[in-house]
């Protein structure tokens, strides 16, 4: 049985066919040894699934545009659209300076793949970190993220701008899925499953006491589809959260959240702090979702510090691969790729370095294998 931490979403591809072919985009640094660690779970998921997968490689990130002048080749968004049920991403490089002609390959593969929410749940195991068992759904397609920005004089002093952009069609959506979840996660604990919540809620976090007019319509919005929508709703605890007393609140009670919803800037910095409740970024999935594919993908970075040392920690990548499983309908299997992982991270003897450990990626990977 799935735990409530888990989400199901059905879709439209959900009666997919039993072959089912996985892009794999490793991107930069740890992103090529974690993404492997994804391959490899699903060959060995147990024959009973009555799953078969194919794999195509794909190419995009940061290391490939100082190549080739191309973060995210066409052909690899093209393969997507054309030949895969659902997709893996591993680790892209961001330079914090300006690098003319480049910008973030999995921004835009969100954008070109409609990928409009970014679903990462974040739930403790037994004896690791603070207990908390919430899902942060962030809005993947704009905000600050739409990079429009300009630098200009002014009284000969630069000046920096960017664009935050907040629409209420991509508010209404996001809001809608966040909703969805929390009835989803509250389905499965009136199933017996074990969970820190006896009843839903979404959270709503915005800034609108001081951007009243862009946050204030995110705020808005998310208010608006519930009470539009109340008679399903309405078991719902429909709650709002300034994102300064929100990052407060998550580190000082993070057992009172279920769902948070948020707009694109927001959920990236929760969902990164989130994790630091659980152990490690290394252990935090991710799943960019649309109306019609899932790309899983790890919270951590390509983490140029330990790349190349085989030690990176592979369970964000293997739960996000999980994850990626559960939006395309095949919960049961994803349901075991879990189990193994918790049974793993309750044991002290094979972690990686992050979680105090001294295994390699493939050690942790053959431990939470031959759980299956």
């Amino acid at each position: 049985m799935l735990s409530a931490s888990r989400i199901t979403i059905k879709r439209a591809y959900s009666t997919a066919p039993k072959n089912l072919t996985i892009g794999l985009i490793p991107g930069d640094g740890i992103g090529r040894e974690v993404i492997p660690a994804g391959k490899q779970v699903l060959e060995a998921l147990p024959s009973s699934y009555g799953l078969a997968f194919n794999f195509i490689d794909l190419k995009a990130g940061f290391e490939l545009f100082k190549k080739t002048g191309t973060a995210l080749p066409e052909e690899t968004v093209e393969a997507l659209k054309s030949s895969c049920d659902g997709a893996l991403f591993g680790a892209v490089s961001s330079p914090t300076v300006k690098v003319a002609g480049y910008s973030s390959p999995i921004v835009a593969l969100r954008k070109k793949m409609g990928l409009y929410a970014n679903v990462r749940p974040v739930k403790s195991v037994e004896g690791i970190g603070r207990p908390v068992d919430m899902v942060i759904v962030r809005e993947n397609t704009e905000d600050l993220y739409i990079k429009e920005e300009k630098i200009f004089e002014r009284d000969g002093q630069k000046v920096a701008e960017a664009i935050k952009r907040i629409t209420e069609s991509a508010t209404r959506r996001i809001s809608k899925m966040a909703y969805e979840i929390a009835l989803q996660r509250q389905a499965v604990r009136d199933l017996g499953a074990e969970s820190l919540h006896s009843k839903p809620s979404v959270t709503v976090v915005h800034k609108s006491n001081v951007l009243s007019v862009s946050d204030g319509l995110f705020r808005e919005t998310c208010k608006k589809v519930y009470e539009e929508n109340i008679s399903k709703y309405g078991s719902i605890d429909y709650k709002e959260q300034i994102v300064d007393s929100m990052v407060y609140r998550m580190f000082r009670e993070p057992e009172i959240f279920d769902v948070v919803v948020a707009p694109n800037l927001y959920g990236d910095i929760l969902s990164d702090g989130a994790a630091a409740l659980v152990g490690s970024l290394g252990v935090v999935p991710s799943a960019n979702v649309g109306d019609s594919f899932a790309i899983g993908e790890p919270c951590h970075g390509s983490a140029p510090d330990i790349e190349g040392r085989g030690i990176a920690n592979p369970i964000a990548t293997i739960r996000s691969t999980a994850l990626m499983l559960e939006f395309m309908g095949y919960s049961e299997p994803a349901a075991k790729i879990y189990s193994a992982v918790d049974a793993n991270l309750k044991e002290d003897s094979i972690k990686t370095p992050d979680l105090g450990g001294k295994s390699s990626t493939q050690e942790v990977i053959n431990d939470i294998i031959k759980r299956f």
